[in-house]
C-alpha cells in the first residue's frame, strides 16, 4: 500500500483531517449557480404506480443467496464486480456468479449497523490500470469512521494500492457510502452524518456532505471551498449520485429523519439544510429539496438514468423502506424542473439498495431484505437483471 500523506486542514483553515495525495491546493471561486437551476419551490410527491403493462422489461433473477449486496459496476470486459456490505467485493463472469470473492476485508474493516464495505466505482481506464475504488468502515478504538481506497484488480483478484481519504466520520447509523467517478474524471463521495447532526453544517467535518476527489486523492484546484474535498454540505445520510445525459446536472438521493426522503439537484458549494430544514421548509442560505415524499417514507438509495428505450433520460432510485422503484421525469431544458413521479414494482422484490443502467440497455436491481431492517425472502439477498421489450 503507498503512504498516504496528512494534509492537516488548520493550515488551510478548515479544522484536522486526513488526506491522500500530494499537498493542500489552492481551489479557484465557487463556480457560479446557473440561474436557471436556482431554488426552485420544493414539493411533496405521492408517485403514481405503474402497472405490469406499463414497464418496458422483464425482470429474471440472475444470481441469488448474496449477502446484503450494495453497488454493482461494469467492467470493459463485460464482467460485472459488486460489493457485499459484511466486507468482500464479488465478480460475475459470463453472468455466472463466482465463489470466491475479488478481496475480503480484514479488521480493522467492520460492518456494524449500516456500516461496512459500500460503493464501488471502476476507473475509467479500468482497462490499463486495473484500478477500483470502494467505501468501507473500520474501527479505531471506540471510534468508528469510513474511508475510500484503490485496489488493484488482476485476473479477479485484487489487493489494497492506496487510501485516498480517510476518517471520514462514521457510525451504525447515516455512513452515506455511495462514491460515483462523474463526467469530469473526479471521484464523488456520499456521507452521512453518522448520526451527529451538527456535523451536516459543519465545514470542517467530512459528515454529511458530498467530497469531490481526484483519482489520485488530491483537491480539485475548482473544488468550492478552498483545500476542501467538501462538494456540498447539509446532508444527513445521501445514498445515491446520477448525471443526467441529458442536461449534465448531479442528483442525489437523501434518507430523511421520518419521511421527508429527498431527491436533490447538486450544486458546488450549495448548503442542503440539515438539520435546519427538511421537506418544504425554506431558510435563508439553504436549498430545499427538488422533491421529496412527505410523510411517507422512501429511503431512496442507489440512482441511474436509462440510457436507452422509451424510458431514456428518465432518473431511477430504487427505495429500500419503499420496496419500489422511482421514475423521475426531469427536464433537460431546466435541470431544478421535475416532472412526473410513478413507482413500478412496489413490494415485489423487498428492500431494493441499487438500481444500475449497463451499458447495453438492461437494467440492474440489487436486493437488501437481509440488512436486519426488511423480510427475508427464499434466494436472498438477490441480482434482478432487467431486460429491455423489444
Amino acid at each position: 500500500m503507498d503512504e498516504t500523506w496528512a494534509c492537516v486542514w488548520k493550515a488551510c483553515g478548515l479544522g484536522a483531517a486526513v488526506l491522500a495525495g500530494t499537498g493542500c491546493e489552492e481551489a479557484l471561486s465557487q463556480p457560479p449557480i446557473r440561474e436557471e437551476t436556482a431554488v426552485q419551490p420544493s414539493r411533496a410527491v405521492e408517485p403514481t404506480i405503474l402497472d405490469d403493462r406499463q414497464i418496458p422489461y422483464r425482470a429474471d433473477v440472475v444470481a441469488a443467496g448474496l449477502d446484503v449486496p450494495w453497488e454493482l459496476v461494469w467492467a470493459p470486459d463485460g464482467r460485472i464486480f459488486l460489493t457485499e456490505r459484511p466486507g468482500t467485493i464479488r465478480v460475475m463472469v459470463q453472468g455466472v456468479l463466482q465463489r470466491e470473492p475479488v478481496i475480503s476485508f480484514p479488521a480493522p474493516f467492520v460492518s456494524e449497523g449500516e456500516g461496512g464495505l459500500l460503493g464501488l466505482a471502476l476507473d475509467p481506464d479500468f482497462a490499463q490500470n486495473r484500478f477500483l475504488y470502494a467505501y468501507h468502515t473500520y474501527r479505531e478504538g471506540n471510534q468508528i469512521f469510513n474511508r475510500v481506497i484503490r485496489l488493484r484488480e488482476q485476473n479477479n483478484r485484487a489487493a489494497i494500492d492506496k487510501v485516498l481519504i480517510d476518517r471520514i466520520p462514521g457510525g451504525v447509523i447515516h455512513n452515506g457510502g455511495r462514491i460515483k467517478i462523474g463526467p469530469d474524471r473526479h471521484l464523488y463521495i456520499t456521507t452521512g452524518d453518522g448520526g451527529v447532526r451538527q456535523r451536516a453544517q459543519d465545514l470542517s467535518s467530512l459528515a454529511g456532505k458530498i467530497l469531490r476527489i481526484r483519482l489520485d486523492g488530491s483537491i480539485p484546484p475548482d473544488n468550492p471551498f478552498p483545500g476542501s474535498p467538501v462538494y456540498s454540505y447539509g446532508h444527513r445520510n445521501p445514498q445515491g449520485l446520477a448525471w443526467s445525459p441529458a442536461s449534465g446536472a448531479l442528483y442525489s438521493s437523501e434518507h430523511g429523519p421520518s419521511g421527508h426522503d429527498e431527491i436533490n439537484l447538486i450544486q458546488p458549494g450549495a448548503n442542503y439544510g440539515w438539520p435546519v430544514i427538511q421537506g418544504d421548509e425554506q431558510a435563508p442560505g439553504m436549498r430545499p429539496p427538488l422533491v421529496h415524499s412527505g410523510s411517507n417514507t422512501w429511503a431512496p438509495a442507489g440512482m441511474a438514468f436509462v440510457n436507452t428505450g422509451s424510458w431514456a433520460s428518465q432518473l431511477l432510485v430504487a427505495n429500500l423502506r419503499g420496496e419500489q422503484v422511482l421514475k423521475i421525469a426531469l427536464s433537460a431544458e431546466n435541470p431544478a424542473v421535475a416532472g412526473d413521479v410513478s413507482a413500478f414494482y412496489p413490494g415485489r422484490f423487498g428492500r431494493l439498495r441499487d438500481v444500475a443502467a449497463a451499458p447495453d440497455g438492461t437494467l440492474y436491481l440489487l436486493t437488501s431484505n437481509r440488512d436486519g431492517r426488511g423480510a427475508e425472502r427464499p434466494g436472498d439477498d438477490k441480482i434482478i437483471r432487467l431486460t429491455p421489450l423489444r
